[in-house]
Order: C-alpha cells, then sequence, then structure tokens
C-alpha cells in the first residue's frame, strides 16, 4: 500500500551572510535602476552608483562577497529594467567581470596603500575598458569606435573618484 504521507518539505534558513548580501544586492539595484532613469549626455556613460555599494563590500567582506552582489546587481537590475539578454545587459556584464578582475588582482595590495578612490579609479578604467572591447568586437566593428576612449575614459575617472570618495565617507561614518 502506497503511503499518503506528502513529500518533506525543507525550510530553508538563510545565514547572516545571506541576508548581508542580499541587503548590499538590494542597495546595488536600487542604485542602478536610479541610473538607468537618470537621461545621459552620451550612450554608455553612466556614474556608476551602484560601484559605491561594491566598493563597501570588498572593503568590509572581501571579493568573493562583492563577487555576488555585482552579478546579482547585474542580473536582477537587468530583470527589472528590462533589459535581460539585451546588448546592454551584456555590456554591463562585461564591465562588472573585467572591474571585478582587477579588484581580485589589487587584493593583493594593501587597503592603506590604495585605498576606495584608487580602487575606485582602477575599477571604473576596467569597467570601461571591457564594455569598448566587447562594443568593438560585437556591436560596433570598427576602429572608430576607439575615437570615444578619452571621453569615455575621462568620464571613468571622474566618476570613479567621485564613487571613490563616497564610498570612503560612507564608510568612515559607519564603521563595522
Amino acid at each position: 500500500m502506497a503511503s499518503t504521507a506528502g513529500p518533506a518539505s525543507h525550510e530553508v534558513q538563510p545565514s547572516a551572510r545571506d541576508r548581508r548580501l542580499a541587503h548590499y544586492a538590494a542597495a546595488a539595484i536600487a542604485a542602478a535602476l536610479v541610473e538607468a532613469a537618470i537621461p545621459s549626455p552620451l550612450p554608455g556613460v553612466k556614474p556608476g552608483l551602484a560601484n559605491v555599494v561594491i566598493l563597501i563590500v570588498l572593503a568590509r567582506h572581501g571579493w568573493r562577497d562583492a563577487v555576488w552582489v555585482s552579478v546579482l546587481r547585474v542580473i536582477a537590475g537587468s530583470l527589472l529594467a528590462g533589459q535581460f539578454l539585451a546588448p546592454g545587459f551584456f555590456l554591463a556584464a562585461s564591465g562588472a567581470l573585467c572591474s571585478l578582475l582587477v579588484l581580485g588582482a589589487l587584493q593583493a595590495v594593501s587597503w592603506r596603500w590604495l585605498g576606495p578612490v584608487g580602487r575606485s579609479v582602477a575599477a571604473a578604467f576596467a569597467h570601461i575598458g571591457g564594455q569598448l572591447l566587447l562594443a568593438r568586437a560585437w556591436l560596433v566593428p570598427h576602429d572608430g569606435l576607439f575615437n570615444l576612449a578619452p571621453v569615455f575614459f575621462a568620464a571613468a575617472l571622474l566618476f570613479g573618484v567621485v564613487n571613490g570618495v563616497v564610498a570612503a565617507r560612507l564608510m568612515e561614518r559607519n564603521p563595522q
């Protein structure tokens, strides 16, 4: 005779780390959505507000957690903005991947020697570099695209500094 008992149910209990990552990811996603609503004078030039959150996670919890928050931000942000698997999604993903790789490589450098501003600028340059390379390889197969590189890198420098300063100030005001 067959058992009438239903399947065993298991309740998954999120850990403190899971909750922390969810909070940071929600903040990064909100920042990305606010940014997406702001008109840009030049396509692709955005302040990268979510990167402030990534820098704070990196400084406080390490590269692995920063990767999780960044991946969640790119995927969920693109889903919420209706851009999942559109060219903008792949550009955001390539930029995030390149900046995470640079931030990972910089983990060997002490935060005393290279703080949030330096890391933010390095990540911003990697981000726009990855996006330019993907755009050149896929969307604009012409070297003329690189004529815009000085504008993009100037914006990366400006927003990298601003985001790094904001992240540093937030961490000073709210140390953990």
